[in-house]
């Protein structure tokens, strides 16, 4: 089931498969995808943890039936200890990109966004989604303010450098 883009485009989300790896792996090595999500390795690492939490939600974003992004979604304690104190309890952490460049900048992330949180917040108690987005990405502040999050704080992260906190709150 999916919903419309603002350009009118299909989108819809689906289960991450294990013959979605080899075209995951191409995109965490694209360079618009390792810009903000980094090494791929380590990127990878941060797929398998959410693929392997039962809990958790890996996504892949489809438009019109072809795969052109990854989302996932995870309660924001698996992430460890060192997290912002401003965080607020029953949080879970989002994120996405997209993988193939013909579909960036279309707000396809945003439609995904949006079915991501009416899963999260159908199926858990989570309070709010969280995310962190480089301060040099200006371009993701926006689809995520778009989105519905709000910016909270700058966090320091001791590989990605200053962040911005920004949060979306469970609807009422």
């Amino acid at each position: 089931m999916g919903s419309p883009s603002e350009s009118g485009e299909d989108v819809a989300l689906r289960p991450v498969t294990p013959s979605d790896w080899p075209m995951l792996l191409n995109w965490l090595h694209e360079p618009a995808v390792k810009r903000w999500w980094g090494n791929p390795s380590a990127a990878e690492a941060e797929v398998r943890i959410v693929l392997e939490t039962p809990s958790a939600i890996g996504r892949i974003i489809e438009v019109s039936g072809k795969p052109v992004g990854y989302a996932h979604a995870i309660d924001a304690v698996y992430w460890g200890e060192n997290l912002p104190d401003v965080l607020p309890p029953w949080t879970w952490d989002v994120d996405l990109f997209i993988g193939e460049a013909a579909f960036r900048g279309r707000n396809i992330g945003g439609a995904g966004l949006d079915q991501l949180a009416a899963e999260v917040f159908g199926s858990t108690l989570a309070m709010a989604l969280s995310v962190f987005v480089s301060v040099r990405n200006e371009a993701a502040v926006r689809a995520y303010e778009r989105a519905g999050f709000q910016w909270v704080t700058v966090w320091e992260d001791p590989i990605g450098g200053p962040e911005w906190l920004m949060l979306r709150q469970r609807p009422s």
